[in-house]
């Protein structure tokens, strides 16, 4: 079995953590989506990162469906929660991370343009979206040890890939400073082996014209 993933991706990364912290055995292969030729166009007709290679059911993609399927074939341990209310409140929480992400793919994309055709009042609405999730997800957390019942999930797992992804991408947004109790959490959660084996880095990506 085989995860195609890119190195930056908090979608990718979040699928990687979801299958290790079950202990799945699945080999990393990294592509670029956006080169010509990418792995990635040949399993998903989006083009998109991650795709799971699954030697009984296919190609599954995009990350959230992953684990959904990682849920059905290897329900433990789980990531999401038994009760359905919960479930509802760790995928609002994983909409809200997932959706800061999408904001700061935007904000990289607009700055990887020529300097004279990119858009200041574009980037500033990502921004804002970025600022507004990160107090979002702070308030949802609050004191508390997990965001959702009273154990590690999914929900954990999609805000930690968010917040690296923003020390990736943004590391000139101070959101320590505005958060210092989801900075907590970060670190702790940051110990833990699965998000240490899938740090972020850097692919180069081609000017957007």
């Amino acid at each position: 079995m085989k995860l195609v993933i890119a190195t930056p991706s908090p979608f990718a990364r979040k699928a990687r953590i979801a299958l290790l912290e079950k202990g799945v055995v699945f080999e990393t292969v990294i592509d670029n989506p956006w080169n010509p030729g990418a792995q990635a166009s040949a399993h998903n007709p989006l083009g998109k990162i991650p795709v799971l290679l699954t030697p009984e059911d296919g190609a599954i993609f995009d990350s959230r469906v992953i684990v959904d399927y990682a849920e059905a074939k290897w329900p433990a341990p789980p990531v999401l929660p038994g009760d359905a209310m919960q479930r509802v409140a760790a995928r609002q929480v994983e909409a809200v991370a997932d959706g800061v992400c999408d904001a700061v793919v935007l904000i990289v994309l607009e700055r990887a343009r020529p300097e004279g055709l990119r858009s200041a009042d574009w980037v500033a609405r990502q921004r804002a979206k970025v600022e507004a999730g990160v107090v979002d997800v702070d308030g949802r957390l609050g004191g508390r040890p997990w965001f959702v019942g009273e154990a590690f999930g999914l929900a954990d797992i999609a805000v930690g890939c968010m917040l690296g992804y923003l020390d990736l991408r943004l590391p000139e947004f101070a959101w320590r400073a505005a958060a210092p109790r989801l900075a907590n959490w970060f670190e702790r959660i940051g110990a833990r082996e699965s998000f240490r084996a899938t740090q972020p880095s850097i692919q180069p990506i081609n000017a957007v014209r």
